[in-house]
């Protein structure tokens, strides 16, 4: 008999009496209907699921757990016209092919169009400056921009999660972000010209739902060792900082950070709302220096960190909106340097990036 949507909802949510009774007897896996019924099968964010299935979708996918898994929660939810975007940093040698040949086979399977593309990021390190990460961060933002143009498209789905959130609110913390930074499910960013729709539709699903998901459910991905080992900061604060907090708390600390994160973005868009009826911009999309000026010096940060975000200016820290604050309130400066070789100037009782 056919399991329908409000019962697969209702047993999702909570594991009733008799299927522990299951687990415990080794019955779960001899039931395929109990089995369907009990497994994790983890829940795309609401305000991606209400978007059209008819819509194209760009998958940035690296053949690892965590965007393979987005690849098939998509397929199970009705997504289907999805482009494969599979970038190649040449980072891992032969595994870095095998990446790339698992990501083709999964476009075959599922008749899906497939974009791949090669760069050399040892090469450029040794060219250009820049971490690793930065520079492959930026390989991928062209990557994705290029697609978008190609394919007509400009929302990229990610597979960053919970875990990943917590990760990157913990990492930004102790740079000395502005708040608690952490990302959202859905960003603009501008590449070379292009607008991209970065959105995260696993940020709302944790780690271990995603491997017990790819268990269950048998499906093969590739895995990157290199996740394992603490060389970047990422790494060592995802394989010894935070399991030496939940060691000195006796608890997992993320979902303490997840939801302090949570209420901080909640109050930074109230903050921003207040500030869009407040009008500090000129026609031309420059602060406006009397009315800024006015604000209080919680405010004014606020104002010069909304405006720095909407201009696509990142790692923006307390250091950095210090000084954009003093540009403010003092005369002496007329400019401040912003990352990405910009600067951010005061001319004619005007605040604007160049």
């Amino acid at each position: 008999m056919p399991i329908s949507s409000t019962t697969k909802s209702v047993y999702h949510r909570k594991i009733s009496w008799q299927a522990q009774q299951y687990q415990r007897r080794g019955h779960l896996d001899k039931d395929p209907q109990i089995a369907y019924l009990f497994c994790v099968n983890p829940t795309l964010h609401a305000d991606f699921l209400t978007q059209s299935k008819a819509r194209r979708y760009l998958l940035g996918i690296s053949g690892g757990r965590d965007s393979v898994a987005l690849l098939h929660l998509l397929l199970d939810a009705g997504y289907r016209n999805i482009v494969l975007c599979h970038l190649n940093h040449s980072l891992r040698g032969r595994a870095s092919g095998q990446d790339a040949a698992l990501v083709s086979r999964l476009g075959k399977k599922y008749d899906l169009q497939c974009e791949t593309e090669r760069v050399n990021i040892p090469k450029q390190m040794s060219q250009k400056s820049g971490s690793m990460e930065l520079l492959a961060r930026n390989a991928r933002h062209q990557f994705f921009a290029n697609c978008a143009r190609k394919y007509r498209c400009k929302r990229i789905l990610l597979a960053h999660h919970a875990d990943d959130q917590a990760e990157t609110v913990l990492f930004n913390l102790l740079r000395g972000s502005y708040g608690l930074k952490g990302m959202h499910f859905s960003t603009t960013h501008h590449i070379s010209g292009k607008e991209l729709e970065l959105q995260r539709p696993l940020l709302e699903i944790n780690r271990e739902d995603i491997n017990e998901y790819l268990e269950h459910h048998k499906i093969a991905y590739r895995d990157d060792a290199s996740n394992a080992e603490s060389i970047t900061t990422r790494n060592r604060i995802r394989n010894e900082a935070i399991p030496l907090l939940n060691e000195i708390m006796g608890r997992e600390v993320r979902p303490a950070i997840l939801r302090a994160t949570s209420a901080s973005q909640a109050q930074q868009s109230g903050i921003n709302s207040t500030l869009e009826t407040l009008q500090l911009n000129d026609p031309q999309g420059r602060l406006y220096l009397p009315k800024i000026v006015q604000l209080s010096p919680a405010m004014r940060s606020s104002a010069i960190h909304h405006y720095l975000k909407a201009h696509d200016i990142s790692d923006i820290n307390l250091d950095l909106l210090a000084k954009c604050d003093a540009l403010i309130t003092s005369k002496d400066k007329a400019k401040v340097n912003l990352p990405g070789g910009k600067f951010l100037r005061r001319k004619e009782k005007r605040i604007f990036i160049s």
